[in-house]
């Protein structure tokens, strides 16, 4: 079958609609540097996991179908892997696992009119030895990447993100201590989700509750200054438990 110019941007174009009313209701999801690491939160369903390990320093949190997220996470785990053994651990970038190994493969899935899109957006982030440091890499389902410092969002909406970012832009200028990181990031998640649900005025603190009636509050941190082997971890229920809204 040939296609036309036209019937390739209509395909497109319906492909990017199809994507965008799935993630529309997706759970939005918030990466923030602290004086302790890097933060990233969301209130996932069940059991499905939606923050990341990705390597040393590496991590990756989004929405979507599970199983385009868990297609997205082997791919980077991977390749920093290979990078890592081929190269050196010191290597391995975000910068790279983003534009490299999956960017250009999800421009191709996207721009190709007999396969299905991924249903996904992704952040990835990355841990400086400074706050300064931090990198943070929005990708988007048709590969097109955007780069930030100290913080990102990810969220189903244009609109949602915007307001989640007007939350974070003062904030983050400077580096909050953890727990102060955890609030203003949950903040920006009710916000952003209270958004994409065109959900009126509602103050953040009852979104948040209302989500966590059927979700659950996940959170991890890449550690800055950690002792132990792997720098990420997930937040414990016990130091989760002050930031759930009764």
């Amino acid at each position: 079958m040939a296609f036309t110019p036209y019937d390739w941007q209509q395909t497109l174009r319906q492909k990017a609609d199809y994507v965008e009313d799935r993630l529309r209701e997706g759970s939005p999801v918030v990466g923030l540097s602290c004086h302790e690491g890097i933060l990233l939160v969301t209130v996932r369903r069940a059991q499905q996991q939606k923050i990341f390990e990705i390597y040393d320093r590496l991590a990756f949190a989004g929405l979507g179908n599970q199983s385009d997220l868990e297609t997205i996470r082997q791919i980077a785990v991977d390749f920093a892997h290979a990078e890592g053994f081929a190269r050196s651990p010191q290597d391995v970038s975000i910068q790279r696992v983003v534009g490299v190994a999956l960017s250009p493969a999800m421009k191709r899935s996207f721009s190709d009119p007999l396969r299905l899109p991924l249903v996904v957006r992704g952040l990835f982030a990355q841990l400086g030895d400074a706050p300064e440091g931090d990198l943070f890499y929005l990708l988007n389902y048709d590969g097109e990447f955007s780069r930030a410092h100290r913080w990102g969002v990810a969220a189903g909406t244009e609109g949602a993100r915007e307001a989640m970012e007007r939350v974070l832009t003062v904030f983050a200028k400077k580096t909050p201590k953890r727990d102060a990181a955890l609030e203003k990031a949950l903040e920006a998640w009710a916000i952003g989700r209270r958004a994409a649900l065109a959900a009126g005025e509602s103050e953040w603190r009852a979104v948040l509750a209302e989500a966590l009636e059927s979700g659950t509050l996940e959170a991890a941190l890449v550690e800055r200054a950690s002792r132990r082997e792997r720098r990420f971890r997930f937040l414990s229920p016990d130091e989760l438990k002050p930031f759930v809204p009764e």
